[in-house]
């Protein structure tokens, strides 16, 4: 929604001041559709040179993102924290094979049953799951910190990949500005080839060719990079998911009561979207 108000407001702000000013819409409206043919379709070109098909779709998906925000809400913490707990509960009180048919088809758990959301997602379903599979498969006793080492990897890993596409939208918006140029410069060479026209004709076509560095300027520091920081923002605010499994699985492993455990899990999580204390420890009781 902000990503949305932020658009208009920006279109508002620049071309209505434009307006104010007494400037005429005209050459922009009429230069604008090839001028951004050749900058975008440049940018999008350069974009597909230096990247992967992942990062690619990884960064449709962020153009998303930006526009939709973070996949995860409140209550998406609050059941991660419940199916979790009653994961590492069932393991201490039942054992590690109880677990076996939970982690081996999580889709046919009860208890992962109760977060649908989580199977969708099999990146944090795989950090949960991997990590009890280590448990139940390992002939000794683990080592809580050699388990931590694992998980931190593992989120480590993800959270480096999830970047990958916030670094193409923040290279794009550096090459913008560039390519903006580019196509005034084919202008200029346009308009050279037409020196002998009169004043009035070069005029219009300098003004077109113009337009293509503003186009590129404007591209880059109203558009393409707000939204490349809002993606980055984004992806270390759904990281924190990934933190809470990790504060619930280690601290059980290290022996803590668990109301200090689920405590240190639900305050590693964003003001907007903790959830309060009475609010999980409620929910606690009541699953």
């Amino acid at each position: 929604m902000f990503a949305i108000i932020g658009l208009v407001l920006l279109m508002v702000f620049v071309f209505g001041g434009y307006i104010i000013a007494g400037g005429s819409m005209a050459p922009i409206i009429k230069a604008a559709p090839i001028e951004t043919f050749i900058i975008v379709g440049a940018g999008v070109a350069a974009m597909l040179v230096g990247n992967g098909m992942d990062v690619l779709k990884g960064v449709g998906k962020g153009f998303g993102k930006v526009f939709k925000g973070p996949a995860y809400k409140k209550d998406d913490y609050l059941s991660t924290i419940f199916v979790v707990s009653k994961i590492m509960k069932t393991l201490k009180s039942e054992g590690a094979v109880a677990l076996e048919s939970h982690i081996e088809n999580p889709e046919a758990s009860a208890i992962f049953g109760e977060y649908p959301k989580m199977l969708h997602d099999h990146s944090l379903l795989h950090l949960v799951t991997d990590t009890v599979r280590l448990m139940v498969v390992s002939s000794s006793n683990l080592s809580p910190y050699s388990v931590e080492e694992v998980m931190d990897q593992s989120i480590k890993t993800h959270h480096h990949n999830e970047l990958k596409a916030v670094d193409a939208i923040g290279t794009l918006a550096g090459a913008l500005p560039a390519l903006g140029i580019v196509a005034c410069v084919l202008g200029v060479v346009k308009t050279m080839s037409a020196i002998d026209q009169p004043p009035a004709v070069l005029g219009a076509l300098i003004g077109s060719a113009l337009v293509g560095t503003f186009l590129g300027v404007f591209f880059a520091y109203g558009i393409v990079e707000p939204m490349s920081k809002r993606l980055a923002q984004i992806v270390e605010e759904e990281g924190e998911i990934f933190k809470v499994v990790k504060q619930i699985i280690i601290g059980t492993m290290h022996g803590h009561p668990m109301p200090l455990i689920i405590e240190a899990a639900r305050v590693s999580i964003s003001h907007h979207n903790q959830p309060s204390f009475a609010e999980v420890f409620d929910g606690m009781r009541g699953s």
